[in-house]
């Protein structure tokens, strides 16, 4: 059985999704957009600002299944623009530890959003760590 996650300190949408999920000792955060969790307007204008903005929103959801953002094994990255990739990485890396999680990164129209990024979370062990 998986249990819901959720925190009011995160974006809240009235849309039918979890925040997240714990099944066993994955956790799995839906797709998170660059927007403050208190207004829900996005966050600056560009990738590097929204890309940011999206993984503090992850790390917030994550903190609430007593997680952090390295325990992060797999993400999805949605990204609208191409032009847009360099800027995202720049973030991504500036943020995410070595070494990496898995990641697929693909183009796409995500409406008025530059980047969503969504999750898996492994809570038995933090990356780079001996199991």
């Amino acid at each position: 059985m998986s249990q819901h996650i959720h925190t009011h300190l995160a974006p809240e949408f009235p849309l039918p999704f979890s925040q997240a999920l714990r099944a066993g000792d994955f956790v799995y955060v839906s797709g998170q957009v660059g927007v403050d969790p208190a207004t829900r307007e996005v966050i600056g204008e560009t990738i590097e600002e929204q890309t940011m903005q999206c993984l503090r929103n992850i790390e917030t959801i994550l903190a609430a299944a007593d997680l952090s953002l390295d325990h992060v094994v797999k993400i999805n990255a949605f990204i609208s623009r191409q032009e847009d990739f360099p800027g995202y990485n720049k973030v991504y890396e500036s943020i995410m530890k070595r070494p990496f999680p898995t990641r697929t990164s693909i183009g796409c129209s995500i409406g008025s959003y530059l980047v969503e990024i969504d999750a898996i979370a492994y809570a038995g062990s933090i990356r780079g760590e001996s199991n």
